[in-house]
């Protein structure tokens, strides 16, 4: 039976995660792990860890499913104990865990393969306090576009982060989100997020990309060909955010659609004020600064076949 149209699981898993995730009210920092701590979580990391694999690596969907469904409370009660967040799961593999640059919290993403190009994404974010400071994120991407503003943590445009990066909005406290997304059988997805609390509760999304033309977008989303390699991250050496620039492949054969590539050139967001402003050509195509940035370029790779 196809997952997407499997209402009864999906509900369960929504209601697993608001169920076990606690969430408690802000106070000081953790602390360092006592023993006792420490052994705990490394006692619980050990069947985090069997979960994870299995549905990261499991051949039947049944097999996948059931193991996430597992991994969603038994991650939750390890983090239940007491300074959890001090401790980095080292042998956590497959689960990507992203701090904010001041450690005031990080976040848990990972994706469950549902089908051959048919993925789901799972979340939740810790804030870094003694007791337990947890909220799902629930994944609704399917609904979610470039402009749609202010979103709560149960419609989350669902992908795996891979880089968190601080900047001000209106003299607050504001993050980029770079995210991976598998997407379709053709195409994988990047994404860049922007997260903000309100009140203490996060929100997703803020107009704050402005181009020469149209609104200002609140995300931004490069769709490209899924063997392609692109760059889409910030770069502390040129103080800006740095994108592969995108074109249609026209190699394309007669019939197949076509799909954005690198063109080997690069784009950008600088920030200015609060607003991260559209840079149409960050380095001339032969120039030293280009290619640095083609050796350094990252390999963000997800999926496991």
């Amino acid at each position: 039976m196809p997952f997407v149209t499997d209402s009864s699981k999906m509900k369960f898993f929504l209601f697993t995660l608001l169920l076990f995730c606690a969430i408690s009210v802000y106070g000081q920092r953790s602390a360092s792990l006592n023993k006792g701590q420490k052994d705990s979580i490394q006692l619980k990391e050990d069947t985090l860890s069997l979960l994870a694999r299995g549905f990261f690596v499991s051949e039947l969907q049944d097999d996948r499913l059931y193991a996430c469904r597992q991994f969603i409370p038994a991650l939750v009660r390890t983090l239940k104990v007491t300074n959890s967040f001090q401790y980095s799961f080292p042998r956590l593999e497959n689960i990507s865990i992203t701090y904010a640059p001041d450690s005031s919290f990080r976040i848990f993403t990972w994706q469950l393969k549902v089908d051959d190009g048919d993925y789901r994404y799972y979340g939740a974010l810790q804030w870094n306090q003694p007791s337990i400071k947890l909220i799902p994120l629930l994944d609704r991407s399917g609904t979610i576009n470039s402009l749609t503003p202010g979103l709560t943590a149960d419609n989350w445009y669902g992908v795996v982060y891979y880089a968190i990066k601080s900047f001000k909005s209106n003299k607050s406290d504001a993050y980029l989100l770079f995210g991976y997304d598998s997407y379709s059988p053709d195409e994988s997805r990047k994404i860049i997020d922007v997260l903000y609390f309100d009140k203490g509760k996060p929100y997703f999304g803020k107009p704050v990309f402005v181009f020469d033309k149209g609104p200002a977008k609140s995300r931004i989303i490069y769709q490209y060909k899924k063997d392609a390699a692109i760059r889409v991250n910030y770069d502390e050496d040129e103080k800006m955010i740095i994108c592969d620039h995108l074109i249609e492949n026209s190699a394309a054969l007669d019939g197949q659609t076509k799909v954005m590539v690198p063109d080997g050139s690069y784009e950008g967001f600088k920030l200015n004020k609060d607003k991260w402003v559209y840079v149409e050509n960050v380095f001339p195509s032969n120039s030293p600064e280009n290619q640095r940035a083609l050796r350094t370029k990252p390999k963000v790779v997800i999926e496991k076949k």
